[in-house]
């Protein structure tokens, strides 16, 4: 059977979960679309697969492959016809599949091993970021940097924004990411576990002139204004990337990967 009104109850479920980070914490569901990240969604943690008549034919290898031989008899494969596909799609070129995924409820324990010391733990501490291409760059390169685990406030834009979710290009499946209600609490936790806690501040000293050959952690402030004033006093030392010209900071993607960069530099 083809879903052929956008007035069914199950794609107006879906544009509820695209706007609506309430709805999706909700139902804990998220949405994946486009067949890159859905190559690289776990199996274990699909909800339900929405695909366009076109998209049937077009992905029935990816399908199979990821959902089984049966997936077409399955009561979590859906096919929606072309027109009315488009308008549940988020995104400017539809191309036709959409994933609903489960959250992962994860703690401070997903972020840290029980030996964070030890283990030489590279935390990333997130207060306060808004934009959604921003967050998900920072996933994305947390990832390719090798950061263990994100701490991020929960006054943040929600990790699971579906503009969040495209940017990471799949990293938002295998990065930890813990969202804080005590931002403070959990800073303090860390330097317990004898991490030492770095703030990226203009106040701060050059970054190329510290050891970063031990468990750390970092902290990224709000694009605008940075970190607030009790966040950055929880720092054990603030740091800075030198900057040429009149040029007073990056933004705060860039200026995470220039630092995540130099970590992974030192311990290569």
């Amino acid at each position: 059977m083809i879903i052929t009104s956008a007035s069914n109850e199950k794609l107006k479920n879906i544009k509820k979960l695209s706007k609506s980070s309430k709805e999706r914490n909700e139902k804990s569901l998220y949405i994946v679309e486009g067949i890159r990240m859905f190559r690289e969604i776990p199996p274990a943690d699909i909800a339900s697969v929405y695909v366009s008549e076109t998209g049937a034919e077009k992905f029935a290898d990816e399908l199979m492959d990821m959902l089984g031989e049966d997936y077409q008899s399955r009561d979590d494969y859906y096919v929606v016809s072309d027109k009315v596909f488009d308008s549940i799609s988020d995104t400017g070129t539809p191309q036709g599949i959409l994933a609903l995924i489960r959250q992962k409820v994860n703690d401070l324990s997903n972020v840290l091993s029980e030996k964070i010391e030890e283990d030489n733990a590279f935390i990333l501490i997130i207060e306060k970021l808004q934009d959604p291409g921003n967050l998900g760059t920072i996933i994305r390169t947390a990832e390719g940097a090798g950061v263990t685990g994100i701490i991020i406030s929960s006054d943040s834009v929600d990790i699971y924004n579906p503009k969040v979710v495209r940017s990471t290009m799949g990293s938002i499946f295998r990065v930890p990411i813990y969202v804080s209600d005590d931002l403070i609490r959990d800073i303090e936790y860390l330097k317990k576990k004898n991490v030492t806690v770095y703030g990226a501040h203009l106040k701060g000293e050059n970054i190329y002139e510290k050891d970063f050959n031990r468990a750390c952690s970092f902290l990224i402030g709000n694009e605008g204004n940075g970190l607030s004033d009790e966040v950055s006093a929880t720092a054990d030392e603030l740091i800075k990337i030198p900057m040429k010209g009149k040029v007073e900071s990056l933004n705060a993607a860039t200026s995470t990967a220039v630092i995540a960069y130099e970590v992974l530099r030192q311990r290569l």
